[in-house]
């Protein structure tokens, strides 16, 4: 069982909603956290516990071996990420596009672009009780968080039982990183909030789930603030509103503090209540 936390846009409450939820069910039973927003990762702010596993990851790309090479071009032709050109007598790599895809490399007819190791980043495994955490870290200077995001999601697949609920704290946004952290996912919960700007984001993350044909409900976070329309949108588009997360000053003011939220407000309590109901109730085949 994965279950996703994702949003169309930064800020709106995923790693808050990720690490009370973990921590909370990790009362009862065995859970995986997977902070999975690699490029500033900080659920790791709110989950302390012992290093079990820590290693380098890295990623594959060509390099020229210009010995052997015939110049034919091919590799150029066969990149769609433009990451490989041929300029006369040279093949030109450009590492920081490259996707390690391997085609340039298999289908060199001179085997003249073997592929070697890059580093990319860091994998952390902690635990502490019923909780592993696992976190990955892309290096500075690196561009491409989908490859670390893939290698993490395999580590978790091949380190723990498929039923297991895993929490994938995923990144912001609609683009490439979010799709690769959710595209597994079984169910995934749409963080959002009561203002224009979320409701905006939040019909894009929606339309991305939609398109990813991802069963998806929404929680609402700072309910208090702004307006009634991303209810109104949930009802007009027949989404279900999972929980209601109030915006209060005591709420925030336990956040900055490094605590979690389930065990000093019982509005919190509640809501991280329902939403791991709602996620048993899913595992077990309800709806």
């Amino acid at each position: 069982m994965k279950v996703a936390i994702a949003s169309g846009k930064g800020g709106t409450g995923k790693t808050t909603l990720s690490t009370n939820l973990a921590r909370f069910m990790a009362e009862s039973e065995p859970v995986v956290l997977v902070d999975l927003d690699v490029e500033e990762p900080n659920s790791g702010l709110f989950v302390a516990g012992e290093l079990f596993h820590d290693e380098p990851k890295y990623k594959m790309i060509p390099v020229w071996e210009s010995e052997t090479c015939s110049l034919c071009g091919n590799c150029q032709e066969v990149c769609n990420f433009n990451a490989i050109l041929k300029m006369g007598d040279r093949i030109m790599i450009f590492p920081e596009l490259c996707h390690g895809c391997y085609a340039c490399s298999e289908l060199c007819p001179t085997a003249s672009l073997p592929m070697q190791q890059k580093p990319m980043g860091e994998l952390k495994h902690l635990r502490s009780g019923a909780l592993d955490f696992v976190e990955s870290r892309l290096m500075i200077s690196e561009e491409q968080a989908v490859p670390l995001i893939h290698q993490t999601l395999r580590y978790v697949d091949e380190s723990f039982s498929p039923e297991v609920v895993k929490i994938l704290d995923s990144p912001p946004g609609t683009s490439c990183p979010v799709i690769e952290a959710t595209r597994g996912a079984d169910l995934v919960i749409l963080v959002t909030e009561p203002t224009p700007f979320g409701l905006h984001d939040l019909k894009l993350a929606v339309d991305t789930v939609r398109r990813l044909g991802k069963e998806f409900v929404v929680v609402l976070n700072r309910y208090g603030i702004g307006d009634d329309q991303v209810e109104q949108y949930c009802a007009a588009e027949g989404i279900h509103l999972a929980a209601r997360i109030p915006n209060q000053r005591r709420i925030a003011e336990t956040y900055a503090a490094g605590k979690l939220l389930y065990r000093e407000i019982p509005e919190v309590a509640e809501a991280t209540d329902a939403i791991a109901s709602l996620i048993h109730a899913h595992a077990a085949g309800g709806s």
